[in-house]
């Protein structure tokens, strides 16, 4: 039984219908740019009118916003928001998805051990997490280029658009864990939904002060895209910060998993 194939083969479908909303939301977005461009003097008069922690909280920078790249930053506000369901709704279901549907002792009467079982589901997850990203990106450089007549810089557009990338591993570790602590979720769904929504206000509470200590609470703040249009990289604290995170969760989950008892249809 090759688990990862099998695995793989079952989020093609999600894996499209994901992929192919987050093309749609950047190109809605991207569509919009030129003619919010054009009025850029009556746009920032209009949001000059807001209070500064909302536009922060928001993601709103009046010095970029009217630029490609820093539409592009506000746009990502969003699609890294969607990005972070779907890798929830993928680590929350490897474990939890055999208990709901009653197949789990099934999988291991079969001659794998529980750590081939968890390696194989996650590098499913985690290769559909790549499929995604790879095709997205190509898709918003092809757009994003048709779009607009004014020169970016590509290696920074590709900076921003990596870090849905990166919050997804976070949230897809997140999943697991959540996965393999909780003896039987019956919704994945309503608990991804639930989990990203909370870091994401958290995460917008967190951008309307200076505080940086409160960025590490949420993994949408771990990416300040003004820093990256700024410096043309990413801050190493919250890398570190992110990949700790990663592993723990990780390693958590496979030492929970293995000695879980898998109760008998």
């Amino acid at each position: 039984m090759n688990i990862f194939l099998h695995e793989l083969k079952a989020y093609r479908k999600s894996t499209i219908i994901w992929t192919v909303s987050l093309i749609a939301v950047f190109a809605l977005f991207m569509s919009m740019f030129p003619s919010f461009a054009k009025d850029a003097d009556e746009f920032k008069k209009l949001l000059e009118g807001y209070p500064l922690a909302l536009r922060k909280a928001l993601g709103v920078n009046l010095d970029t916003l009217f630029t490609v790249l820093g539409f592009y930053s506000y746009a990502l506000t969003f699609i890294v928001l969607c990005g972070a369901i779907q890798a929830m709704n993928l680590g929350t279901a490897i474990i939890s998805k055999e208990v709901r549907e009653k197949t789990a002792d099934f999988l291991l009467t079969k001659p794998v051990t529980r750590t081939q079982v968890i390696t194989g589901k996650l590098a499913a997850a985690f290769t559909s997490l790549v499929i995604t990203n790879i095709i997205y990106l190509a898709a918003a450089v092809i757009i994003a280029t048709r779009v607009t007549t004014d020169d970016f810089s590509i290696k920074e557009f590709i900076l921003l658009s990596l870090t849905m990338f990166f919050v997804q591993l976070m949230f897809l570790a997140v999943g697991i864990i959540v996965s393999v602590i909780v003896p039987k979720i019956k919704s994945v769904l309503t608990v991804s939904l639930g989990t990203v929504i909370a870091f994401y206000f958290i995460g917008a509470l967190a951008a309307t002060t200076d505080d940086d200590v409160k960025r590490y609470l949420s993994p949408f703040k771990y990416f300040d895209n003004d820093y990256i249009l700024k410096h043309a990289s990413y801050e190493a604290p919250f890398l570190i910060a992110g990949a700790v995170i990663i592993i723990l969760a990780v390693a958590a989950s496979y030492i929970l998993y293995t000695k879980k008892d898998i109760h008998a249809v």
